[in-house]
């Protein structure tokens, strides 16, 4: 670790949090003075991070959490926008696609959304975890809170998670019959509808309903079809039961679908095409991308389109007075049909038709006691989950095609306790016995011709044939947790603990065993041990929160997917790739995080958080190019990937009453360090420090009928960088692919201005 570094970042982050509360104590006073009467104070946010309702100040952990009224007010319209204000944390839309969810936690999450490769962030809609990253970018409706916890998780929720996890909760249904109706409009024409609705059909059975259609024109265009890019266009729905038939049994019942029939997504170009001749477009959001109309992806069609879908039964049976048992039964499945052009141009040098082919079921029980001094829940989780890819990568008239599937049977016992050794100590300890059983067939060959038989090209003549195996390996782990809290008062906590994270081995879809005969191995878990103090304080009178969070983690046998440029022939020329993840390396990851609002009077709050981390790798092993039987180490070359080193977030929030309701201004700025893409730097597809500034007005009824609001995002019109394809000779490119120079880059949303009417009956 480099200790200059990070001291420099701890003094900096303690003089901006102790500036934050030098900030609180005049205004405050001044407002007491004027009005000793006031009893403002900030509201207290209930969230279930450790299974059990309690107050967000009272969880000695990381914890983020974000309740209706301020998703609603800052207008956040997925779930990618929190990230904004959480510290550590950097959500982003996958390259190529706009629904597959790229997560990281504190360094620690995936980019590549391969078939059996799980997130290191674990996603939870109502506590049931969502295996795959397709479909896993959730639209925001209908949601009662979202919870992000930092740092591995394991004994108290049902997957292994070694960066963190993200909890979305769900509405419960109302005794009342209720029906909302919400309407946005906006730039680019944007129109989105969410109607919600319930009714209690008995004194126990409650049903509900929600429909969702969220709409919008291209943020650019394809100038060779004329179709919209970056569009959305996605319809949803979801409907729920709630059953009570006694006092101590409930049963909630759920069924979700989503249809997302968005265009194709391409990169921009950075390059001029060096065959075809085509210049670097003007708009970075434009693109000239044909291969949804070329015959490389006939085979679906040209097609873009997400199906998923999920239903859940959750049962609690409270037994007495101290225990509880819960069940957790799910059935989830996605199908993805989606095109990728590599080279963003009309020609077909790098096109690739891809299918994505998901589902899993799970099973958790849940045994949780609460006493007088003694918490503790003990579990039982199993998985089955089944993850199938199939894609043709066509150069020119060269096609691979790659059909893999992944199988996961998982079962897990976990168990963590809590005990107040006093009024104001207590110790928690927890454990988590996992084992993992992956199963792979792997099927891996080139064609001369423009697609594969598999996508119906039955003309295609066979070149080779790189992979075609089938193989196995179980994983098993202990996984171990601890931690202090001590209550300095009433209003303070400090605590601090080691927890371990896991995450199991697997096989690459993509590998190429013929070439490579260690493919059929597959790869080796990693693991991440992680320590943490933290500081959780309510000060003036509840008018202010601080909490503060250090971490230092040692992350081993990193798994690190990438693709490797195949040259079969020894022309000079690669006619495809191949895929190959390894554990090549070792990481430290340290850091410091704060959380504080502040009730400057009963009518203006201030936000900000903010974290620094120090991220690197101690290790990075990869194969001699003069000696293949010797490894080197190239850690120096090397940064950890999506994990800015700073991160700022201020905002001030002015509510004042008017004629009839409450009108509520919220302006914030967020900051982000230098991002880089991949573990090999690439400045031209890496994103410099930047910062997002947005603005916010709501008006609400005195009666909560209904709402009016107008949100302005990046209102600079600041071009990010969420992604990229480095194949091109132009950014110095690890591996070059086709013959047009195909390095692209993926930007974020520019300037947009929404305004949303809702009404409840």
């Amino acid at each position: 670790m480099q200790f200059r570094k990070f001291s420099r970042h701890y003094t900096t982050a303690l003089g901006m949090a102790a500036a934050f509360g030098l900030l609180a104590i005049a205004p405050t006073e001044q407002a007491q003075a004027q009005d000793e009467g006031a009893s403002g104070t900030l509201e207290e946010i209930t969230v279930t991070a450790r299974r059990r309702e309690e107050s967000l100040q009272d969880v000695p952990a990381a914890v983020s959490a974000f309740s209706t009224e301020q998703l609603e007010l800052r207008g956040a319209a997925d779930i990618t926008e929190i990230a904004q204000q959480t510290p550590s944390v950097t959500l982003e839309p996958s390259r190529a696609t706009n629904s597959t969810l790229t997560a990281f936690i504190r360094g620690i999450g995936q980019q590549d959304p391969l078939a059996g490769f799980e997130q290191g962030v674990a996603l939870y809609i109502d506590d049931i975890y969502i295996a795959r990253p397709q479909g896993a970018l959730l639209d925001i409706y209908d949601v009662e809170r979202i919870e992000v916890l930092r740092g591995p998780q394991g004994t108290l929720y049902g997957r292994n998670a070694v960066g963190g996890a993200i909890k979305y909760v769900t509405r419960r249904l109302s005794e009342e019959p209720t029906l909302r109706a919400k309407a946005s409009v906006g730039s680019f024409s944007q129109m989105d509808m969410v109607v919600t609705g319930s009714a209690p059909l008995t004194d126990s059975f409650r049903l509900g309903a929600t429909l969702a259609s969220l709409n919008r024109d291209g943020y650019g265009e394809n100038r060779f079809t004329g179709a919209e890019h970056y569009d959305k266009d996605i319809f949803a729905y979801r409907i729920s039961a709630e059953f009570e038939p006694t006092d101590n049994l409930s049963f909630r019942l759920a069924y979700d679908n989503t249809n997302d029939r968005s265009n194709p997504v391409a990169g921009f170009r950075v390059a001029p095409a060096a065959v075809s001749g085509n210049p670097v477009l003007s708009n970075v959001r434009d693109t000239e991308a044909g291969a949804s109309e070329n015959p490389s992806t006939a085979g679906i069609d040209g097609n873009q389109e997400v199906d998923s879908e999920g239903f859940s039964l959750s049962i609690d049976w409270e037994l007495n007075d101290n225990f509880t048992l819960r069940s957790l039964t799910a059935m989830r499945e996605d199908f993805t049909e989606s095109v990728i052009d590599f080279d963003s141009l009309p020609v077909p040098d790098f096109d690739a038709p891809v299918i994505y082919d998901n589902e899993q079921t799970s099973q958790e029980f849940q045994l949780l006691y609460s006493g007088d001094r003694l918490n503790g829940v003990f579990g039982f989780y199993y998985l089955d989950a089944k993850a199938a890819n199939d894609f043709d990568v066509v150069l020119n008239t060269v096609t691979a095609y790659t059909g893999g599937s992944v199988d996961t049977e998982a079962w897990s016992l976990f168990a963590d306790v809590t005990y107040d050794l006093t009024d104001d100590f207590a110790v928690s300890i927890g454990g988590r016995y996992t084992e993992d059983e992956r199963s792979s067939d792997i099927f891996r060959a080139v064609y001369l011709g423009v697609g594969s038989p598999f996508f119906g090209n039955d003309s295609a003549v066979l070149l080779l044939t790189q992979s075609d195996y089938e193989a196995s390996r179980t994983f098993d782990d202990f996984s171990p947790r601890i931690n202090f809290s001590y209550s300095l008062d009433d209003n303070a906590t400090i605590y601090g603990g080691y927890s371990q994270g896991f995450k199991a081995g697997s096989f690459d879809p993509r590998g190429a065993n013929f070439a490579s005969p260690e493919a059929e191995r597959g790869f080796e878990p990693e693991t991440l041990d992680s320590f943490e103090v933290g500081y959780k304080a309510t000060l003036l009178d509840g008018r202010a929160r601080a909490n503060v969070a250090l971490f230092i983690s040692d992350y081993k046998d990193v798994q690190i997917p990438s693709s490797v440029g195949v040259d079969s022939d020894n022309d000079g020329i690669n006619e495809t790739f191949a895929g190959a993840v390894t554990n090549a390396g070792a990481a430290e990851i340290n850091g410091i995080e704060f959380e504080g609002n502040l009730l400057i009077t009963d009518n203006l709050s201030a936000q900000l958080t903010f974290s620094f981390l120090d991220a690197k790798f101690t290790e990075f092993l990869i194969v001699d190019p003069a000696d293949p039987d010797n490894l080197i180490d190239i850690s120096s070359d090397r940064a950890i990937q999506n994990t800015p080193e700073t991160m700022v977030y201020f905002g001030l929030t002015y509510a004042a009453d008017t004629a009839n309701g409450t009108l509520t201004f919220n302006g914030n700025v967020s900051h982000r360090g230098d991002i880089v893409q991949f573990e090999a730097p690439a400045p031209i597809i890496d994103q410099d420090a930047y910062e997002i500034f947005n603005l916010s007005a709501v008006y609400v009824s005195d009666d909560d009928r209904w709402s009016i609001g107008l949100h302005a995002k990046n209102l600079g019109d600041e071009e990010v960088k969420t992604a990229g394809y480095c194949f091109g000779v132009t950014g110095g490119c690890a591996t070059v692919l086709g013959a047009e120079d195909n390095t692209t880059v993926f930007y974020g949303p520019p300037r947009t201005v929404t305004a949303t009417f809702e009404y409840r009956f």
